[in-house]
């Protein structure tokens, strides 16, 4: 698993509080960095995995290997984790781990086209199947360009951006991560913290790709019904838009939000609604030794909720 740094793992394993006997989710294997750690820490657990991306399972196949019978690979998207681990006979959980995000493989593979640092096609599929970042920068319509690259990458010139696309495209279509940057870059100012004026309309057109945010929240739901009395959910984010919809679903679930809560597995269970507490009243951070290690860790966000027992 060489290249790929799990980010705050320490505070992972002490938030998630591994122990024999009892199952877990990693529902993003990644790179299998989490995953390791939990079987390591509690050597008597069984772990269940998954990963929407297909790459990743095909590496994790040493790692099942070594820790037969307790590791369990799962392709798909966590979002359905209530589907796939029916199948398998797990109606409970002791505790999950959601790593959101693109991981450091997908990023480092010029060919997946996630990142502009190297040029590649532009693709940034996860699945490696449906519409690619190509098809929607050269088939849609301005508006709904503009509106990805406001309302997902946060870009104050989404406009400017997406009017230049649609003029460039009708000439010549987008192909490169390297050249879409390109034209991104010459249409906003240069940003005085050395931020790269393409990011944020690179993390818009992922995310639409990918659906992440609405993946983000179908996750976050299914894995509140399948907590287990003391179990925890642990979400590591690594941008605003995610950390939000994190803080807000925690903050709900545990009552924190004025109103009942709406994250029931009363349908599912046909027991009253669960009750959660906050692990973490503020998000943890990555620690100052690690953010020199790995600057990609800098933005990290770690919150977790910890489901009560059920009322009498």
């Amino acid at each position: 698993m060489s290249g790929h740094l799990p980010v705050m793992l320490r505070e992972v394993l002490a938030t998630l509080a591994p122990r024999d006997a009892a199952t877990y989710l990693d529902a993003t294997f990644g790179g299998g960095g989490y995953s390791t750690a939990i079987l390591e820490s509690a050597p008597r657990c069984t772990l269940f995995a998954m990963d929407r991306d297909p790459d990743a399972i095909a590496r994790g196949a040493d790692l099942v290997a070594r820790y037969a019978p307790r590791l369990h690979l799962i392709e798909g998207r966590f979002g359905d984790m209530l589907e796939h681990l029916d199948a398998r006979g797990v109606t409970a959980l002791d505790g999950v781990v959601m790593d959101l995000g693109v991981s450091s493989f997908q990023l480092d593979q010029a060919e997946r086209g996630f990142s502009f640092r190297a040029d590649g096609p532009l693709d940034m599929r996860m699945e490696k199947s449906g519409p690619s970042a190509a098809d929607l920068v050269n088939t849609l319509p301005e508006a709904e360009l503009a509106d990805i690259l406001f309302r997902l990458g946060e870009e104050r010139f989404a406009r400017r951006i997406a009017r230049a696309i649609v003029e460039r495209r009708k000439t010549q279509p987008f192909e490169t991560t390297g050249d879409l940057a390109a034209l991104v870059r010459s249409k906003v100012p240069r940003d005085p913290s050395g931020i790269d004026g393409a990011t944020r309309s690179f993390q818009a057109l992922r995310l639409a790709v990918n659906d992440e945010l609405g993946e983000v929240e179908r996750g976050l739901e299914a894995a509140a019904r399948l907590l287990a009395p003391g179990g925890r959910l642990v979400v590591v984010a690594f941008h605003s838009l995610e950390d939000r919809i994190a803080k807000r679903f925690m903050a709900d679930a545990a009552g924190r939000s004025g109103g009942a809560s709406r994250h029931d597995p009363g349908a599912l269970t046909q027991r009253a609604a669960p009750r959660f507490r906050l692990v973490t009243p503020r998000a943890l951070r990555p620690a100052d030794d690690e953010t020199s290690d790995n600057p990609r860790a800098r933005s990290a966000r770690l919150r977790a909720i910890e489901r009560l027992e059920e009322a009498a």
